[in-house]
């Protein structure tokens, strides 16, 4: 059964820098689109980031030229290198994988907390 494992939440200053990874088992990372989400206490949950499994990327105006989305495929791995960080970027970040080359199938990280403070 596919799952999938996220780290690299934490706390960080203002302006600073974080990378989240997510990571799936299972071979059927390399035709999956992967997105990240976050959710924000009081807010409803939001994409934020999308890769394609041939590498297009898209992203939230609110995080688009501070954030970047990178896969590796050899490591059936989907990154998020969050730079600029504000308190407003405070959430639980979530990865999200949908697979349709043989069915639909979409799976949820468990969420990993971020958290941007002086």
């Amino acid at each position: 059964q596919v799952q999938l494992v996220e780290s690299g939440g934490g706390l960080v200053q203002p302006g600073g820098t974080l990378r989240l990874s997510c990571t799936a088992s299972g071979s059927i990372f390399i035709t999956s689109t992967m997105k990240w989400y976050r959710q924000a206490p009081g807010r409803q949950r939001e994409a934020i980031a999308v890769i394609t499994s041939g590498g297009t990327t898209n992203y939230a105006d609110s995080v688009k030229g501070r954030f970047t989305i990178s896969r590796d495929n050899a490591k059936n791995t989907v990154h998020l290198q969050m730079h600029s960080l504000k308190p407003e970027d405070t959430a639980v970040y979530y990865c999200n994988l949908v697979d349709t080359s043989r069915y639909y199938l979409e799976l949820w990280g468990q969420g990993t907390q971020v958290t941007v403070s002086s």
